[in-house]
């Protein structure tokens, strides 16, 4: 299996795919440590994207991302929007104009992109956010990349347990961050919304490989 352009288009779809077939799902999430609308923008977003994938095909993987990156940051309400357009426009700019993405990029980008959700949320693991799912995917994705014998779709699948095996473990953490810090203790038995959504972005990466 090759990273190229279609590779990225196919996994945005199954992207846009998981958020509308999720949404009501991610809202009841929400809605008992947030305000609700994680599943609505989530799936508006990716249907957005959408549309831009069909006006402009991208070339490149990379192209895909940030186009990916500029229409969340238009479309996705609340902290969701700016947080994942710079996780995707951080992934871009890691992956540059390469046509087709090697085991050790992805991980890379993947890495990338987590950087970008520390930098731009202030969050940190144990916080009881995306950071929760992206940590753990980006780590595993460098791991397995990193002894050489990891293939891409291992590197994925690698990535896709970790977000998943995160995201379940933000069930019983008490939140720090944004709203659902307001509930202190209550929000204790809720997973996070935004590790939610991460684990299906990154196992819709998955998809798009097998």
């Amino acid at each position: 299996m090759v990273l190229d352009a279609n590779w990225a288009v196919k996994w945005l779809t199954l992207c846009a795919q998981a958020m509308a077939e999720n949404r009501v799902w991610l809202i009841e999430l929400d809605r008992a440590i947030g305000d609700s609308d994680h599943g609505e923008n989530m799936d508006r977003g990716f249907q957005a994207v959408l549309d831009k994938l069909a006006e402009v095909p991208p070339e490149t993987p990379g192209a895909a991302l940030k186009l990916t990156a500029m229409t969340l940051i238009s479309k996705v309400g609340g902290a969701a929007g700016p947080l994942y357009g710079t996780a995707f426009l951080r992934a871009a700019a890691a992956l540059g104009d390469a046509m087709e993405v090697e085991p050790a990029a992805f991980a890379g980008a993947l890495l990338a992109a987590r950087d970008g959700i520390v930098a731009r949320g202030k969050a940190e693991p144990g916080d009881k956010t995306m950071v929760d799912a992206w940590t753990p995917a980006a780590e595993a994705a460098v791991a397995a990349a990193a002894d050489g014998a990891g293939s891409v779709l291992e590197v994925l699948v690698a990535a896709a347990e970790a977000a998943e095996a995160g995201a379940a473990a933000t069930d019983p953490m008490v939140a720090r961050k944004g709203r659902a810090s307001y509930l202190g203790e209550r929000s204790a038995g809720h997973r996070d919304p935004g590790a939610a959504s991460s684990a299906l972005i990154l196992r819709a990466a998955v998809g798009a490989a097998a």
